[in-house]
């Protein structure tokens, strides 16, 4: 049986110098480095597979190029490392605003119980159009527990019992430090604002966006909305899962120009956070309609937090008429009035606990 031959990988580059040095420079992912005296080590490995000599070009520049070449062949996808922002230390200007991006790893995953080991955020200035300006301050510490590290938080955060002894969180820098936040985002604050309030003075004051059910990923061409598929899809990686890494991560995610050239989704999630929500609950709604609530998107509230034990699910202004009007006449068949709660971004998220 014939055997099938694999195509060359550097056969697929453009060796021609002049397309490679325009290459890298029409499509810059990072700044060109170069040093005095240096021989680039590509340039030693291109040499030595027999591929023709280029221009003399910055390192980096030089694998641009290439990664630009194997994309542009159709058969390879290419994940660039993300590079962080350099931090600004700076004050906001007059027409700027500060967001605190926040990411906390914990012991496990009940707030009632468990305990932060690690707290990063990023302070990032921002318009009223959505734009972002320069990161002007970062947070990162860890923090020993009272209680064990869980074995499923060291597997995906790699904190280990190790690591946290003897270390205690700055409470007081903490507060100082998102003061001056007009809004504080979270990639599942759901999750994130529970522990956050419980750690920390000043968390529970402030308006809360979530990145993730904030935002309709899969319409913007996005295949899952956890971080490392949102990093993924826009063609980086990082190191996941350090707190502070991923709220870089996240920053550079939501400041990203959209697939559909529609700008970037952080101007998407702060029409999100301005805006208010309507909480409805079905209380004493029939049994036997549970499935039919269920299949609606309602979520079941056991009433263990203090809110009622009841069917609830969140709505907009524009929405909240007809909502209303499915429940009377499907659900309860009669002039019902369900009670509603209106939600701002001061409150969503907020646990009840």
């Amino acid at each position: 049986m014939a055997s099938v031959q694999q195509p060359n990988f550097f056969a697929l580059l453009d060796a021609d110098g002049d397309r490679l040095d325009a290459e890298a420079r029409e499509k810059p992912r990072r700044k060109a480095r170069t040093r005095a005296g240096a021989v680039p080590p590509a340039a030693n490995h291109t040499a030595a597979v027999g591929m023709p000599a280029g221009p003399t070009l910055a390192y980096d520049a030089e694998q641009e190029a290439w990664a630009c070449a194997l994309e542009r062949s159709g058969r390879y996808r290419i994940l660039r490392q993300l590079q962080f922002r350099p931090v600004v230390a700076r004050d906001p200007l007059p027409d700027e605003k500060v967001a605190v991006i926040v990411d906390v790893e914990t012991t496990g995953l009940d707030h009632t119980k468990d305990e932060v080991i690690e707290l990063g955020m990023v302070a990032v200035t921002y318009k009223d159009d959505g734009s972002f300006g320069d990161v002007i301050a970062t947070f990162s510490e860890l923090r020993e527990p009272s209680i064990p590290i869980s074995a499923e938080s060291v597997r995906i955060t790699g904190i280990t019992p190790e690591m946290v002894a003897g270390k205690v969180l700055d409470l007081a820098a903490v507060t100082r430090f998102i003061e001056p936040a007009s809004l504080v985002i979270a990639h599942n604050a759901r999750f994130d604002r529970p522990f956050c309030e419980k750690l920390a003075r000043g968390f529970d004051v402030k308006a809360w966006a979530c990145s993730a059910s904030e935002i309709e990923w899969a319409s913007l061409g996005f295949e899952g909305v956890k971080l490392g598929y949102l990093v993924g899809q826009s063609g980086w990686f990082h190191n996941g899962h350090r707190a502070v890494d991923d709220c870089h991560a996240l920053l550079e995610v939501l400041g990203a120009p959209l697939k559909n050239g529609a700008g970037s989704a952080f101007p998407l999630l702060l029409a999100s956070a301005r805006s208010a929500r309507y909480r409805i609950w079905a209380e004493y709604s029939p049994f036997d309609m549970k499935d039919v609530l269920k299949a609606r998107g309602y979520r079941w509230n056991d009433g263990s937090d203090g809110r009622p034990k009841s069917w609830w699910v969140e709505t907009s202004e524009e929405a909240l008429a007809a909502e209303l009007q499915f429940l009377r006449t499907d659900i309860y068949q009669r002039d019902a009035d369900p009670r509603v709660d209106r939600i701002t971004a001061f409150e969503r998220f907020k646990s009840a606990r």
